[in-house]
């Protein structure tokens, strides 16, 4: 195989399959020319790609996720574009804006349209917490709609599309929470940890001497179109699907059949949009995989990084040093897998009625 798979890929589910998961590996390998560990984020960021999703990355700074997500885009022969996030940002410092052009002959006065940094393939948001929501709120019809609105007319954005965020935990004066609906936009929220010291050994040595290491673009536009075309073909059975939903059921309080522990520590959980996507990482990580179809492993595995940015935590939790991972640790363990066979959605069956596998 070369390093790059084709534009319209074999028919056989199989055969697509096996490239996907080829095209992946040869994807890894060249981020790796940079990027030494962080084999999980790498790995749920290519499924947020795979997935035409968009992804949100948090972590403390040097941790390479600025790095990380302009390698991948190095590694993408697509069109790049950096959005550094600062107070001052305006809405149309993202979108574009119009400005008045003179005809030289005629004298007459026409708006044209500059766009904007957004138009591109590839948006890192560096930082996106340091710029005020209205002007977050300029990537909101964006990530949802794959276009911008400016004066009177729509313009269609580049395809593929995805904006991938860098947020810092730490430092929060001067900062703005993103609001919860543009939180919802991103399919997943990456915590990017520590090092161990192996590797944080070999990032000082790979670092501080020098390096001839180039990455390659290994996958085009139309490449990455096909292969979230695969994705969306991997079947997902009413087993997985029903697990997917009643894990997001449960995050919300007011629900029947919500667990004590989330009436008692969360204020507000998933909405609908947290299962779709579960469904969709789950289907991507399967592909990925190198399997046909998705499995309950597969939706636990995605349910962390699909929710954590989706279910607040209440005041309780908070005195008792509860954040939103912990409780999704306690979620896990208490929603039971479904049984294969039961007709669970027209039921109305609540997850604590569920038999485990």
């Amino acid at each position: 195989m070369s390093a790059q798979a084709p534009s319209a890929g074999p028919q056989d589910p199989k055969d697509a399959v096996k490239l996907v998961q080829q095209s992946a590996r040869i994807l890894k390998a060249e981020l790796h020319k940079v990027i030494i560990g962080q084999e999980q984020m790498i790995e749920e960021m290519l499924i947020c790609l795979c997935a035409r999703g968009h992804c949100l990355t948090i972590g403390v700074p040097g941790l390479a996720k600025t790095l990380t997500i302009a390698t991948l885009a190095q590694a993408l022969e697509m069109r790049f574009s950096r959005i550094q996030f600062t107070p001052d940002l305006m809405p149309s410092d993202i979108t574009g804006t119009e400005i008045i052009e003179e005809d030289a002959a005629t004298h007459q006065r026409t708006f044209r349209f500059v766009p904007g940094p957004v138009f591109a393939n590839v948006v890192l948001a560096d930082e996106i917490n340091r710029t005020p929501p209205k002007t977050q709120a300029a990537l909101l019809q964006a990530m949802q709609e794959y276009q911008v609105t400016a004066g009177a007319r729509t313009y269609a954005l580049p395809q593929p599309f995805f904006v991938m965020a860098t947020q810092n935990p730490i430092e929060q004066e001067g900062t703005y929470p993103l609001p919860e609906a543009q939180l919802d936009r991103f399919m997943l929220s990456i915590n990017i940890g520590y090092p161990t010291r192996d590797e944080e050994r070999s990032i000082v040595n790979a670092t501080t001497q020098p390096s001839n290491k180039q990455v390659q673009a290994v996958l085009r536009g139309k490449e990455l179109l096909w292969i979230q075309q695969v994705v969306r073909q991997i079947p997902a059975s009413d087993h997985v699907v029903d697990y997917a939903v009643d894990l997001v059921r449960a995050t919300r309080p007011k629900e029947p059949q919500a667990p004590p522990f989330i009436q008692k520590w969360v204020a507000w959980g998933a909405g609908p949009r947290a299962a779709q996507y579960i469904v969709l990482s789950a289907k991507a990580r399967a592909v990925l995989h190198g399997r046909l179809a998705v499995s309950a492993e597969d939706v636990r595995a995605m349910a962390r990084p699909v929710l954590r940015h989706r279910v607040f935590t209440n005041f309780n939790a908070d005195a008792e040093g509860v954040d939103a991972d912990k409780v999704l640790d306690k979620l896990l363990q208490t929603v039971p897998e479904p049984s294969y066979g039961e007709a669970r959605g027209r039921t109305g069956q609540q997850p604590g009625n569920a038999k485990g596998k």
